[in-house]
């Protein structure tokens, strides 16, 4: 057995464990349980009923489902909580512990981590770093948020892996263990309906450097730099400023090795505010690779679904999947970033974010703004409100289907359509992946 599997039989040994949320992230956290450990008991506490038969549970494993399977958590030792789960009281409240997987493999593994958080661009960051060490011929796992609970990649950390960890707030809000190496790439208006303010939001977030130790390194956005900060510090900027690490067009510099130029017309990779994500993962892995394999690997990187995603011409119009938009800042890089774009796609789930930089920016430019749903009429008000430049570009129709569909009838010929809509997708689609599938078929299909 490697470390992490011994050291998971310790911590379990005797102990009666619950396993909070059955999705993804609990069925890692059983099978490992059941591989390595001799629990005195198992649970697994779910608001959705469990299939016991489906999911190979012997009787043994007690299950407790219905509105009620928070309330008797205080019967375990240890309950291990999946990133999708509210608790109704707080860790402190309770008797048991509450851990997680990502706690536990930290714990184990900090110093093998680099960790990425930020409202935006995490996954993107967390697949270049790991792409260019991959290709560059180094020991590494990826996991995370991006879709790979920890868990899975455990077995296979060996004492010279590197593993480039997605970090999301959920993940952080409870963790007293940071990575060794952690990154912090920017902070928007975002899961305000879980945390209430922005204050509480970032303080989640910051817990990827909280607990870090003096001879740690992270890599922050200049404009987070806070007195908290108890590790070296790597301020980073998209722009000229007194940071460590800045970028001038398509030029990264930095305090030690003076300028890489970002071979943009070589990359798959939309937009300035990808030159920024490309300058973190350089100062992230220029210790590790050489400069030359990091170019090779940086012009073999795919980027990931639903970013900037080109979706082919259809009826002459260019059509960009920008379905992970969840925020104004990322509707607006969309605008920036797309070639020839004259309509642009928002609105979904209404979280109550600040559209006003957003309506100021559609303001100034020339594009078709489509509105809908929930957070889309809110923005189509705020537009009717203003003395807004040629206020017959704005249209707002129900879905999505509706959306596409004037797009198709308005764009020109020649010229791009790109759906960025600065909302969660959730009560609409089950999640963002699937507001982007639907998009790509509707489109498909014109």
């Amino acid at each position: 057995m490697n470390n992490f599997a011994e050291y998971i039989k310790k911590y379990t040994d005797g102990k009666t464990v619950c396993i909070l949320g059955f999705g993804r992230e609990g069925k890692s956290t059983y099978r490992i349980l059941k591989k390595y450990c001799t629990p005195s008991a198992i649970a697994v506490a779910d608001l959705n009923n469990v299939d016991r038969t489906a999911n190979e549970l012997p009787e043994e494993v007690e299950l407790i489902c219905g509105k009620d399977y928070q309330k008797e958590l205080d019967r375990f030792d240890i309950v291990f909580k999946s990133p999708g789960i509210v608790l109704e009281k707080k860790p402190s409240e309770h008797k048991c512990e509450i851990t997680s997987e990502t706690q536990v493999f930290f714990t184990v593994f900090r110093d093998q981590i680099i960790g990425i958080t930020g409202t935006k661009g995490k996954s993107t960051v967390t697949s270049l770093i790991y792409h260019i060490l991959h290709e560059s011929g180094r020991d590494t796992r990826i996991a995370g948020n991006i879709g790979i609970p920890v868990f899975d990649i455990a077995e296979g950390v060996n004492d010279d892996t590197i593993v480039v960890c997605e970090l999301s707030c959920h993940q952080l809000e409870y963790m007293t263990v940071s990575p060794a190496k952690a990154v912090f790439l920017n902070l928007y208006e975002e899961h305000l309906d879980h945390y209430g303010t922005m204050e509480n939001y970032y303080n989640a977030k910051k817990n990827i450097y909280l607990h870090q130790n003096p001879y740690d390194t992270l890599w922050i956005n200049s404009k987070l730099v806070t007195d908290d900060i108890p590790s070296v510090t790597v301020t980073v900027s998209d722009k000229f400023n007194n940071a460590d690490v800045f970028i001038i067009k398509s030029k990264v510099y930095d305090s030690d090795d003076g300028e890489l130029e970002i071979p943009v017309k070589k990359i798959k990779l939309l937009g300035s505010h990808n030159y920024y994500n490309i300058a973190i993962a350089w100062d992230v892995c220029r210790n590790l690779v050489s400069r030359t394999d990091f170019n090779k690997a940086l012009m073999s990187f795919d980027p990931l679904p639903h970013r900037l995603e080109p979706v082919g011409t259809f009826k002459g119009i260019s059509w960009y999947d920008d379905s992970i938009s969840t925020a104004c800042a990322t509707a607006i890089e969309a605008l920036k970033s797309v070639p020839d774009v004259n309509t642009i796609l928002i609105g979904g789930m209404d979280r109550g974010i600040d559209y006003k930089p957003l309506v100021d920016f559609l303001n100034k430019s020339t594009v078709n703004i489509i509105c809908m749903e929930a957070s889309g009429r809110r923005v189509y008000s705020l537009i009717k409100a203003e003395q807004f430049a040629n206020p017959e570009r704005v249209h707002y129709v129900d879905h999505l289907e509706d959306a596409v569909k004037l797009a198709s009838e308005i764009t020109p010929e020649g010229k791009s359509c790109v759906m960025s809509p600065a909302a969660a997708s959730y009560g609409i689609f089950k999640n963002f992946e699937e507001r982007g599938e639907v998009f790509q078929q509707l489109v498909r299909s014109l």
